[in-house]
């Protein structure tokens, strides 16, 4: 039961950083008068799917991230040329359904050559029908109906394209930006769970214990305080107690704890652990806390925003510096990571996806072909040159971007799942 309400706890987490994530481009993309044509989560084949208003809402099997298709980002394919025959269903004097294929099939329809057809500007249909000229209005939200499926005309006035580059900006930008607004409120959310240290702190209490090590097997407890160790007191010195262990390594020491109004001795004695130096005994110190107040959690989550965003450039710096695969960690690594951190309670999984969260929306920032930030350098190109880059050119920088992210994806899973067999 445990390890089903882990990989739950782990699937969760994944889910909402990316809803979260695709919710920001979604949101922005409607206010600006996009037509957002789907918003799924993960990619390849669909999984469930649903459609709400003109948004198609899709979850897909491979869960590597998601995106809100907006209509124009990529350019609009006409499928219907002059000289093709159709069927339009009227209603009210207006064109709601154009079907391009089972003509015969089609009731209470009007069939015809298309004579002229402008589905972006005019939104009108010319068609011969019977040696007669005919001439129907379209309605903005007409479906097109080709091979048992359906898609909704894309007016000019809500493609991608047709909007300002401070609209589409924000668009693309939202995806990030709202990352960042959930990393800032788990931080916070951490902050009221585990408290913050308190002033002039006294002693040193234990906060986990883990299973296995000589801490559990000597019965210690979450929250008990250690008065001395080998008759030394501690105080609120945290970084001796730690010395104190790592240097009686395979050595019986005698601990002093409080549990509640109770003081008692207790021995345990510290092993080592693998790649790691010094005597371990399972427990992770701290200094007493007590609950924060409003604006104590504002200080301190943005102080985890600082120093987190700092750790990451760092790490993005180092892994440029000596790249190697082995330094990479895609999905399997992750959820093999999260699925660590979910055993040890909602708390720290709280704070690791916080650091999830933020790290996804620096990432998206990056210039890389395909990503958010890249999008946004060629806004930023627009914006100087008063025109825009040749769309079929970005296309292709953007696809060639998304395929070297994805091969590399593959190589990275591959070798994390030869890391897990070889242990």
């Amino acid at each position: 039961m445990e390890t089903i309400q882990i990989v739950l706890m782990t699937v969760l987490m994944f889910f909402v950083i990316v809803t979260v994530h695709e919710w920001g481009h979604y949101y922005f993309a409607k206010r600006a008068g996009i037509l957002v044509r789907e918003f799924a989560i993960g990619f390849g084949p669909k999984l469930f799917s649903y459609k709400r208003n003109e948004t198609r809402f899709t979850l897909r099997l491979l869960p590597f991230g998601g995106f809100a298709r907006m209509a124009g980002e990529d350019p609009e394919v006409n499928e219907i040329e002059t000289g093709q025959t159709i069927a339009v269903r009227v209603t009210d004097g207006v064109v709601k359904t154009i079907y391009l294929d089972q003509l015969d099939n089609r009731k209470n329809v009007v069939r015809g050559e298309v004579l002229d057809i402008d589905l972006e500007q005019a939104l009108t249909i010319k068609l011969d029908v019977d040696g007669e000229d005919q001439q129907y209005t379209v309605h903005p939200q007409a479906m097109m109906v080709t091979k048992g499926q359906s898609i909704q005309i894309a007016p000019k006035d809500r493609q991608y394209g047709s909007k300002t580059v401070g609209q589409r900006a924000m668009a693309i930008f939202a995806g990030p930006l709202m990352n960042f607004i959930l990393a800032f409120i788990l931080f916070g959310l951490h902050i009221q769970m585990v408290g913050i240290q308190v002033d002039n702190p006294t002693y040193v209490q234990i906060s986990e214990i883990t299973a296995g090590m000589p801490a559990a097997e000597a019965d210690l407890h979450k929250g008990d305080i250690i008065e001395s160790v080998n008759g030394i007191a501690i105080g609120a010195n945290v970084e001796n107690m730690i010395k104190l262990i790592a240097d009686s390594q395979d050595k019986p020491m005698t601990w002093t704890v409080r549990r509640g109004d109770k003081t008692f001795d207790l021995t345990i004695t510290p092993r080592a652990m693998e790649g790691q130096k010094g005597g371990k005994v399972g427990i992770v110190p701290e200094l007493p806390k007590r609950q924060a107040g409003v604006g104590e959690t504002f200080k301190f989550a943005g102080q985890s925003m600082v120093r987190t965003t700092d750790l990451i450039f760092q790490g993005f710096s180092q892994l440029i510096q000596r790249f190697s695969i082995n330094d990479l960690g895609g999905p399997v690594r992750t959820f093999e990571v999260t699925g660590q951190i979910a055993k040890q309670g909602i708390e720290q999984l709280t704070y690791w996806t916080a650091i999830m969260s933020l790290y996804l929306g620096i990432f998206n920032l990056l210039p890389i072909p395909a990503l958010d930030g890249s999008r946004l350098v060629f806004l930023g190109v627009e914006a100087v040159r008063g025109r825009p880059v040749d769309p079929s050119r970005e296309g292709m920088v953007h696809f060639v971007g998304f395929a070297m992210l994805f091969l590399l994806m593959i190589a990275v899973t591959y070798n994390d799942i030869l890391r897990l067999i070889n242990g």
